[in-house]
């Protein structure tokens, strides 16, 4: 969502008043707005002498992030858009896939939480090959520690295509590696541009179809605007957490990200991102993996439809 500044263009309401007195309690935007004690800004805005209009133009500013909302659905349309619209892609491995009921499910923000070395980019590469070979989709892989490996890709694709001529082999390679684009991203903002840009691009259907989206890692970006006591920082982490709902919901993408871990209380480790994170992606998933050794688990922490705490070792390679 946008600063309230250029929003006054088009809702007179929010003028250059209205945006001072935000400012002063340090809202500059409409998500450091969403994020506000709104009773006790109405409260302040009584204090004023222009009380009515400040009054409205909070109104208006609410129904602006109404406007941005997805439409009511009744049950049945929530059901025929499940059924229809939002498959389930295959990681490419059979023990996460039988763990999540098939694999990782289009329309969904899906979350790999783990310290480093569990498998998180391991599952995002492999991922990547499975749905560029098994359903002929796009995938865009955005690098955010240079974690990208062609050469990863390229073994796993060959694990899934099984024995042919060396020729056969190499044009299948060269197909599949053109649908999957990687593009490195290195800060916060960076990243809003390329899923601005994302977003326009998907709406006027350039390109192929792009199935999987893949984030690795989302923390290494947001935790540097996170910095201090204000809020602004866990806005924009907010509004980036919706883009990525909004984009997987309207166009049938499955968004996969990864996280780290940080040290919480006596030392027991826990998600980066803190509160306000944990509740914005549909499935959050932690990795752990046997010290030295190659077998991983993966367990629930959160999902729409299945009990947290199952869990499933694998091995990785």
């Amino acid at each position: 969502m946008a600063p309230l500044k250029s929003l006054e263009r088009d809702f007179p309401l929010i003028d250059s008043n209205f945006q001072q007195f935000c400012a002063s309690h340090g809202i500059f935007s409409v998500e450091d707005l969403l994020i506000h004690d709104l009773y006790v800004l109405v409260a302040l805005a009584e204090q004023h002498s222009s009380s009515e209009r400040l009054k409205q133009g909070i109104t208006q500013a609410l129904s602006i992030i109404d406007g941005q909302h997805q439409p009511w659905l009744n049950g049945m349309e929530l059901l025929e858009d499940a059924q229809q619209n939002k498959h389930v892609l295959s990681t490419g491995c059979e023990r996460i896939d039988t763990l999540l009921q098939g694999g990782l499910r289009e329309g969904h923000l899906i979350e790999l939480v783990g310290p480093s070395s569990s498998g998180k980019t391991q599952i995002c590469l492999q991922a990547a090959s499975n749905v560029a070979k098994k359903y002929m989709g796009g995938v865009l892989f955005l690098d955010t520690g240079n974690s990208f490996s062609p050469k990863r890709i390229a073994h796993f694709i060959s694990q899934i295509s099984g024995p042919a001529d060396k020729e056969a082999n190499h044009k299948i390679l060269q197909k599949l590696m053109s649908s999957i684009s990687c593009q490195s991203v290195f800060d916060f903002f960076t990243l809003l541009d390329v899923l601005h840009q994302l977003k326009s691009n998907l709406r006027s259907q350039t390109g192929g179809q792009l199935r999987l989206l893949i984030i690795d890692s989302i923390s290494s970006l947001i935790t540097p605007i996170l910095g201090g006591r204000g809020s602004h920082g866990r806005a924009l982490m907010i509004s980036a957490g919706f883009l990525l709902k909004k984009l997987a919901h309207e166009h049938n993408l499955c968004v996969l990200v990864t996280n780290h871990m940080v040290g919480g209380e006596g030392g027991i480790t826990k998600p980066a991102l803190g509160e306000s994170w944990k509740s914005i992606p549909h499935v959050r998933l932690q990795l752990s993996r046997d010290h030295g050794g190659n077998i991983c688990e993966m367990s629930i922490i959160r999902h729409p439809y299945m009990a947290s705490g199952k869990a499933v070792t694998f091995m990785i390679s």
